[in-house]
């Protein structure tokens, strides 16, 4: 396994999470991002700079990605790729996707940017709350404890 992760939208505490799992775990983990990172010193923690552009991080992660690999993201379109390929897509408030749960995501995202074009003001998502790190923590090492028994 090999965790990619969406960098330039994801909270700095989901990436202190990360590393500190990554080092735990040590399963080699890619941070991709259209900016320059900081990411610790470690042998399995890695910053990727592609250029600026609309989903060229999401290409270059979609390239590379392997059945199995972990993609840490709030990118729909990106999650229901990583799913398709046959990977693990895991959102940084702490939600598994599977292909059941990423259709209906898929679906009402298309719907919310329906809503959006002809003029509704729908506003974002919350602030990323403490239950949700947690929920992600949590999430987070029961897949990395089943990779570890696989």
């Amino acid at each position: 396994m090999h965790i990619w992760v969406d960098a330039d939208a994801c909270p700095a505490v989901i990436k202190d999470i990360l590393y500190r799992a990554a080092e735990r775990s040590k399963i080699p983990m890619t941070l991709v991002a259209n900016k320059p990172l900081r990411t610790p010193p470690s042998q399995f923690i890695r910053a990727l700079q592609v250029e600026r552009g609309i989903d060229v991080a999401d290409s270059r992660i979609v390239k590379d990605l392997k059945a199995g690999d972990l993609v840490i993201t709030a990118d729909i379109p990106l999650a229901a790729q990583v799913i398709e390929r046959g990977g693990h897509a895991l959102d940084p408030r702490g939600e598994l996707f599977s292909p059941e749960t990423i259709r209906e995501r898929l679906t009402m995202r298309d719907f919310m940017d329906e809503l959006r074009a002809s003029g509704v003001q729908t506003g974002g998502p919350p602030p990323l709350a403490h239950g949700d790190r947690q929920r992600f923590a949590n999430q987070l090492d029961r897949l990395l404890a089943r990779v570890g028994r696989e």
